[in-house]
Parts: structure tokens; sequence; C-alpha cells
């Protein structure tokens, strides 16, 4: 189904690919591709160098991160939005906290997109990258949102998903800085046969590519004839997946299909058509034959832990029996995993079936849906369902077509356009239940669960045609291409009526005399410190996973009503993985904070001791240690969090993705590394000092010598701080971003 051919190839034409080429390097063709076309023009030095800096043209934020971006660029000098700047409501408005909290940011975001010239769209009009598709994207366009999956290549709109301090200097009419990253070609063949959808297509991509990291940091760059047997709909699934690939970006070849789009939204004008040039070089290639693609599952708890249904099917037993023991490696005794009683006679059981956000609820899926389900009942034993259209013109359209009926006969729940179920703020599963979702992410507890108070379920995410099959055969798992339906729905006709009743589109109407509107729980972030001579750092948490998540450094759903108080949600900082880490962070704060006054601890005063150190020149602060921290969301929580409790400094051996170093930047904490084969065998309690650190950051080094002070002794570590920008480094001495800003304004 797909093929990973990990050496450069040239495209001639837009239909050969060829090993070598004559006429061009690598270096001038791959300024050729589509990718480069865009970046380049975004570029503000406009040359051809080999780091970019990127001025977008419009962005993207939803309600659990636009009240932290606007306080950070109000607090750094913001005065007018400069680029149309959208801001959705679609992650908290069910969050079941209780109270005033999620109301009260929704009107703190409408006062912010009044005064600075906004566009605010209120809860449960739609989720926030269908908001895109349908009212922000243009072809050539280049997006930022506060979201992972800010992806719409496949509308000929580059996305990218970034940490709110990325989103802070957008505002301030700053640059996003990158390397000239690499291109990837992936190559579509074929026409996926009835059953499959575009979700069976993006698990297989990120089975592929995830694992081995061989996408990272590039963009992925979908061409060939397979492009055209896709609907809209179907490409956009798969685009909104490729995050999960931890690729930079995407786009896509823009044909009479995207045109379409573009019309019927009422907007031809931004249509425009994308291919690459005659010689185009791409630094690898994925072959993806559409025509032997299966119907897919994603096991707990990852998307690329993916087999076919079919496989599934065949080895029950001994699949389910490897999700339980990973289980039990990851939580311990805290959770009783019984996966493999759901199986019966042969055949797996799921409890729930969820089609919902940026990749389920499309008008296509939910047509399929309904057309697998017509006449047809979920049961009324313990399974259930529930779909979310992602917007209110889809859910119109489904109305409007009958296709609600259908679902809802069957027993299917109806809701309204809301992103909770992606992150455990909606139809959490009981305890034990096993969930299948058309959805983005099944991560540990992203669903919802607390494994920490013995509570655990489990999510695999399917396509939506396999999760109607499947409800429609009682909750056994099963495959949509081994069901016999007809899909008869009309195409998708899109009404924007309900947008023009309800969005304030305020952009270039900013109103300055307009007053904040602030519920209590909004608090501006609490004081930093600039970076002094040398760093102290104890080890609060010490992660021997491969990967960490960012919904392990700061948990989704319920905490997230938090977002807006800085200190409340520091709180829930790594509860549901070191859950001692918030309290033995604080105390190390506690303990920088009497050293700041020349009250040195016991503690402090013995790890200077050991290496020589001065208290007044050496800070003392929390360090966490994984393998490779920051998959998944760009939540900047994840990083200030960690800051706000007095966090200085990451240890890793890479980190998962771009948007988490970069957050881990913009509230300065230093991103360190250290070298593959370095075996770190130190403990949570142990401490590592890092001497001239802000001297070696602020002239330009890469690398430092520090020493570990263990249980057993003083050790050597060599740490890494690689491929910082000028701004970084002094964003990093200042202490955060705000003190950047705030110190290049006296």
């Amino acid at each position: 189904m797909v093929e990973v051919i990990n050496h450069g190839v040239y495209l001639l034409n837009g239909k050969e690919i060829v090993n070598e080429c004559q006429t061009l390097t690598p270096d001038e063709a791959r300024e050729n591709t589509i990718t480069y076309g865009i970046l380049r023009s975004h570029d503000v030095d406009g040359s051809k160098g080999n780091k970019m800096r990127i001025r977008f043209d419009a962005m993207m934020s939803h309600d659990i991160t636009y009240v932290g971006i606007i306080q950070t660029a109000r607090a750094s000098g913001l005065e007018e939005f400069p680029l149309p700047y959208a801001m959705t409501n679609c992650h908290n408005s069910l969050c079941a906290v209780g109270g005033t909290i999620n109301e009260d940011d929704h009107v703190f975001g409408l006062s912010a997109a009044k005064k600075y010239g906004g566009i605010y769209v209120p809860a449960n009009q739609a989720v926030i990258h269908q908001y895109a598709r349908e009212m922000m994207v243009k072809c050539g366009n280049m997006i930022l949102g506060s979201d992972s999956h800010t992806r719409y290549g496949s509308l000929g709109n580059m996305g990218v998903g970034e940490g709110g301090g990325e989103l802070v200097k957008q505002l301030l009419k700053n640059t996003w800085d990158i390397n000239a990253p690499e291109v990837v070609l992936v190559w579509l063949e074929g026409k996926p046969k009835k059953g499959v959808g575009p979700h069976d297509v993006a698990i297989s991509l990120v089975k592929a590519t995830f694992e081995s990291g061989v996408v990272k940091n590039k963009v992925l760059e979908f061409a060939g004839p397979g492009v055209k047997e896709l609907p809209i709909d179907f490409r956009n699934g798969i685009d909104i997946m490729t995050t999960e690939t931890t690729c930079l970006s995407s786009i896509w070849v823009t044909d009479e299909e995207v045109k379409h789009h573009y019309e019927i939204h009422e907007r031809p004008q931004d249509f425009k058509e994308l291919k690459p040039g005659n010689v185009a070089y791409y630094d690898m290639m994925i072959r993806i034959d559409l025509s032997t693609q299966e119907a897919m599952i994603a096991l707990p708890f990852h998307p690329s832990n993916a087999v076919t249904i079919h496989e599934l099917q065949a080895d029950p037993v001994g699949i389910l029996t490897r999700i339980e023991e990973d289980a039990k490696k990851r939580f311990g005794d805290k959770v009783d995993v019984h996966l493999v009683d759901k199986i019966v006679d042969g055949k797996v059981y799921a409890d729930q079936g969820i089609i919902a956000g940026c990749s389920g609820g499309t008008y296509d899926n939910l047509a399929e849906a309904g057309a697998i389900l017509k006449g047809k009942s979920i049961g009324n034993d313990y399974f259930t369902a529930s779909a979310y259209p992602q917007s209110t013109p889809v859910s119109m359209a489904v109305t409007r077509e009958g296709i609600t009926a259908d679902l809802i006969e069957a027993g299917v729940v109806m809701k309204p356009a809301f992103c909770g179920p992606c992150f455990g703020a909606g139809d959490v599963p009981s305890n034990n239940g096993l969930s299948i979702r058309h959805t983005t992410r099944n991560f540990p507890n992203r669903e919802g669960s607390k494994p920490g108070q013995g509570q655990l379920s489990l999510v695999a995410l399917m396509d939506a045609r396999s999760i109607a099959a499947t409800a429609a055969n009682g909750g056994v798992i099963t495959a949509a291409t081994d069901v016999e339906y007809e899909n008869t729905h009309k195409p998708y006709v899109y009404d924007d009526k309900i947008y023009k009743c309800r969005v304030y589109n305020g952009f270039g109407k900013a109103r300055p005399e307009t007053e904040l509107r602030y519920g209590p729980n909004i608090k501006d972030w609490p004081k930093m410190y600039p970076m002094q001579e040398n760093m102290m750092l104890e080890l609060a948490a010490v992660i021997h996973d491969p990967v960490t998540t960012t919904d392990e450094l700061i948990p989704s759903g319920e905490t997230s009503s938090y977002r807006s108080n800085p200190l409340k949600l520091s709180e829930f900082a790594l509860s549901r993985r070191v859950p001692e880490y918030v309290g033995l962070s604080k105390e190390i704060q506690k303990q920088d904070l009497a050293r700041r006054e020349g009250n040195v601890s016991e503690n402090v005063a013995a790890a200077l001791k050991a290496v020589g150190a001065s208290a007044e020149n050496t800070s003392f602060g929390s360090c966490v240690f994984a393998n490779r921290p920051g998959d998944g969301s760009a939540r900047e929580q994840a990083a200030s969090c960690q800051k706000v409790l007095g966090g200085d400094a990451n240890v890793c051996y890479e980190y998962a993705t771009k948007r988490y170093r970069s957050n881990c930047i913009n509230w300065g904490i230093v991103p360190f590394t250290i070298a593959k084969d370095v075996e770190f065998k130190f403990e949570q309690g142990d401490k590592i000092f890092v001497p001239g650190i802000r001297e070696a950051i602020l002239s330009g080094k890469e690398e430092i010598d520090a020493q570990v002070i263990a249980k057993d002794g003083v050790h050597p570590l060599h740490l890494f701080f690689q491929n910082l920008t000028a701004n970084e480094r002094q964003i990093l001495a200042d202490g955060c971003l705000m003190n950047f800003y705030a110190a290049a304004k006296k």
C-alpha cells in the first residue's frame, strides 16, 4: 500500500520519475517544487539561502490557545492584528468543569477581536480547521495555527501548526525562522476501492513513516495520477493526518476538483493552479497505491500502531494481547486492562464509535456512514455511536440531504461541531472500554481516562466507513470493504448563511477603545527571570519511554479549562505520567527564590559546593529528561507550565517535533540534547550543573560541558543546543519571549 523510497528523485513535467538528471542539480531543481515556490514567496529575505524567515498570510487559533497568545502579545506591545486572525471556539464549548470559565474566555476572545481587528467564530459553529478550509485558505498562501493539525495543503494552502509564541511573533510583525526544509514527493497512484476512506490511507502513511522519523521536519508534496481520483474531503482527510508523520507541512497539486471547492465556497478568485516545475527535485519519495489500500485500524496507543482490519480479525488474541502487555509496561499496576475480553466467538467487539472533528466530521464521511447505516440499527446493547459534523454548513447540508435522519434512525447521536472527542473532553468511554474513532489521535489518556485513578479506556482509529459498518454489525469490528451499500447522496452544497449571521469579522476594523473583558480565571503570566551566568538543574522528571507526548507533558481534556490561568494549569503538568513532578518543581522553585534573597538551602549549597559554584550567579531550576519529548499537540502549555513551575531546561536525545522545541525556546527553557550513544543513567533528584551557559548561548556556541551531581558522585555530561537563531539565543538569555520584547522596547 505504501512504499518509502529513501533517496532523492527528480519529477519531470509532473509525470516521469527518474533518479538522475543532467540539466539541474538537486539544489537548483528543489526550487521548482510547489513547496519552495510558496516558501520563497513568503521569505522576507527574498534570497535562496538555507535559512528562511517566513511571514504568514493568516492565522488560526482555538479557545485553548488564543487567550494566552493575546495576553502574551498584549504584554509585548500588540496594538492591532496585522493579518487576518480567526479565533474559533471548538475545544472548550463542552468541557464539564462547571462555573463560567469557558464562556469567560469566549467573551474575552470576542472583545479581543473587536479591539485588535480579529475574526471571532462562536462556539459550535465550526471546528478550527474546517473554518479555515471554508473561509481562510487561498492557493499559494500560508496559514499559521496554534494547533498541530494546521494542514490545508490539499487546498493549495500550506498550513503550519506551532505553539503560541510563534503566533505572537507574527502579531508583532516578526518571522517564523526555519532551515530550508527537505521536500518529500508523495506519489499517488490508482483509485481506492469502495469502502476505503481517507483515514485508511492516512493511517497507512503514518505507519510507514512515524517510527523511523524519515519525514520529520520535511514538507510532504502530493502529486501523481491518483490525486484526481480523490474528492476534496478525501484529500483533506489524508492531509490533516500528515501531522502524525511529524512532517513540517504539506502541499498538493491543485486541479479542477480544488477549483470547484473554491467556486462552491464563493471564492473562485482564491484558486490557482499549483504544480511542480518541469524539473523538480525531491529528497525522497513515498509511493502510495490507492488501489491496494485496505481498511485499517490504528490500535492503542498511537496512530502508527496499525494493522489492517482483516489482520486483526485473523489474529485477535495475539494482537490484543500485545496491546495489554504494552499497557502494563506504560501504567504498571495502576490499571487492569482486559482487551482480550472484547473477543467473543472469535470476533472483536467495540464499545463505542465516534466520527468527529477536522478529520472525521466531513460531509462525505457522514454521507458514506449514513448510506451504510440506512435502514439498520446499532442495537440496544453496550455499543454506542456519535457523530459530529465539523461545521454548521456541513451540519445543514447533511440535514437537508437526509443523512442526519439516516444516522439518527440507526441510533447514532448527532452532536454539534466540537473537537472534544479528539482530546478527552467529550464521549469519554467507560473503564476498559474500546472506542473506535475517526479522529486524529489515540495517545494514552487523550480520550479522557485517568490511569492514576485506576481508569483506562482505549481508543483505536478507523475510517468513518468502517465505523459505520461496525455499528451496523452491533459493534463487531468490521471493514467497510466487506459490506454491501450504495451511497446515493448528492454532492456537498455549501451554504454560509449561518456564518454571515454569527461570525464577527473585524479584520482591518480594529477598535482600540474596546475594553478587553476578563473573567476571574484569566490571569497574567507570573514574573520570569533572565538567565544567569551558570545554571544548576534538578531532575524533577526522568522518563525513558521511547516517545513522550504533549498530552503527557500537560494533559488535555478537562484540565484545559484552566488554559487562561497559568498557575492553575501548571498544577496538572505531567500529572498523568510523573504525578510527583509538580510538587518537586515547586520545591525547587521555592529554593531558587530563597537563593535570590540570599537564603541558600542545604540542598542548593551542597550541589554548588560539589562543583565549586557560587549561589550569586547560578540559577536553580527544574529539568525534565525524556528520550524524545513533544509528539502531538502544538499547545505551548506543555512548555509554559514547566516555566511557571521554575523549569529552566529539557534534556533529551531529540525533540519529537519542531513545535515543541520552539515552545521550549519561547518560554526560556533551554532545549538541550545529548548524543545518541550516551546512556542517560541519572535519576530524579540528581542535579546538572551547566557553567557559563549564558555566555555560551549569546556567543553562538552549540555545545557545552556540564557536570551531573548524582548520588554516587560527580559525572561529566556533554550537552548540545544547536540550530538556534540569534533571536532565539536572546530569548533564552532574557528568560522568555515576553522578556525579549520588553527588553527591545526599552
